[in-house]
């Protein structure tokens, strides 16, 4: 669970707060079940809230909070309990992503369409594991905590919540016919560009292109990382495996011997099916806090490159606006001199469209200082997550080196006793 529980890093005093300390709402994602049969069926899980504050600092080194209850107007009570299944967090997600324009929002687990995994213990707890961290990096998110989609996502019964799920916003509230034209008008600019009849409108900015740069570099060697830590959770697995069949085998072929080479036969396989337990555990305290931390980062990326596309798109907004005010104006001047009946109808046009075009700009200018906000916290959480998932590699990968070596040396002596007997 990703809370201030954890750190203090990332936090921040809701504005709303009855008092001068910092508020705080820690989600856990709890009890998965499967509801429902056939194609039909999905997993609920139970999503707790509890609103805490901090009534002092932890001691220096601490992350623990104290518990409290605190007058948090926009929430029922000191905890609530409600029942959601996988769809209503992807409708929290693109509720956010919609408004939010400039925030890096979380990012969502992939869905399974594979009906064999989609319900294995393994995937549920993975997916619950990646649910519980993409609720809580919004709640404890100085902008996303205060949203209403939050509130009713953690509040709202379930009639409520699905009735909010299928309300249809944004470009989904278009009709048919404007979808069409949507789609025309975007393979008609797309044409116009590759044929080079329009270059397509770029920021030119030094500092914005460095960031880019970074983060599609981010991207390729975090799946690299990934892809290489998916191959030792499998490696582990497979040795384990491996290790059992060979220690079954000879645990039997002791048992055909009767003499101390039989008991030595009998206590090797013993001890390699206990070395592939450790591994097969080590497979899963490595693919949950090592492989997922890293998947998660690697869509966590491709999130703020969904944020990329937004700044790029407000960009040519307002350059566009921009230009189209220039020409309006030239011809408002030319109506002006004119003296035409058109004046004032052009002049009311004019205004609207300059006003279109201020706020074009304010929406760009407030997504380039969010973003440089937002890097500036993705860095330090980066630093931090990461951290702990390479820490918790290394100290697995210790343990396990530990308990396999402490293994097969205390088999060496009766080993070496064993064959000391035949020889003599």
């Amino acid at each position: 669970m990703i809370t201030s529980q954890r750190s203090l890093s990332g936090s921040s005093q809701s504005p709303r707060s009855p008092s001068s300390q910092p508020l705080y709402l820690s989600v856990s994602v709890t009890d998965p079940a499967k509801m429902g049969n056939g194609v039909q069926a999905y997993i609920s899980y139970k999503v707790i809230t509890k609103k805490l504050w901090w009534n002092k600092l932890p001691p220096s080194g601490c992350s623990l909070a104290i518990r409290g209850e605190t007058n948090f107007p926009d929430y029922q009570g000191p905890e609530k309990i409600v029942i959601r299944r996988y769809s209503d967090f992807v409708w929290l997600r693109d509720r956010l992503f919609e408004k939010y324009k400039g925030i890096f929002i979380p990012p969502l687990p992939e869905k399974s369409t594979v009906e064999k995994f989609r319900f294995s213990a393994e995937f549920i707890e993975m997916r619950r594991q990646s649910l519980d961290t993409f609720v809580n990096r919004i709640a404890s998110h100085h902008e996303l905590h205060q949203s209403d989609d939050l509130r009713i996502f953690l509040q709202a019964d379930e009639q409520t919540m699905d009735r909010a799920r299928f309300q249809e916003t944004g470009i989904f509230k278009k009709k048919p016919a404007d979808l069409m034209q949507i789609f025309k008008d975007v393979q008609t600019r797309v044409s116009d560009v590759v044929l080079g009849k329009e270059k397509p409108v770029e920021e030119s900015n030094p500092e914005y292109e460095k960031l880019k740069h970074y983060i599609f570099e981010l991207e390729d060697h975090l799946a690299e990382a990934q892809k290489h830590a998916y191959r030792l959770v499998k490696r582990h697995r497979e040795l384990g495996q491996s290790l059992s069949n060979f220690g079954k085998a000879v645990k039997l072929l002791g048992a055909c011997e009767g003499d101390s080479l039989g008991k030595a036969f009998s206590e090797l396989g013993a001890k390699s099916e206990i070395l592939s337990n450790k591994l097969q555990k080590e497979a899963q305290h490595l693919l949950m806090n090592f492989e997922e931390p890293l998947k998660d980062y690697v869509r966590a990326v491709q999130s703020i490159k969904g944020t990329i596309a937004e700044r790029a798109t407000a960009f040519r907004q307002q350059c566009e606006l921009a230009e189209t005010v220039k020409l309006k104006e030239i011809d408002l001047n030319k109506l002006r001199l004119t003296r035409s009946e058109k004046t004032a109808d052009a002049e009311h046009e004019y205004e609207e469209l300059k006003a279109d075009s201020e706020d074009a700009t304010r929406r760009f200018e407030t997504i380039v200082r969010l973003m440089d906000e937002e890097m500036g916290r993705f860095q330090e959480q980066k630093t931090i997550e990461m951290g702990l998932a390479f820490h918790e590699f290394a100290k697995g990968q210790a343990r396990l080196a530990k308990g396999i070596a402490d293994a097969w040396r205390s088999l060496l002596p009766k080993l070496e006793a064993c064959a000391s007997s035949v020889n003599m």
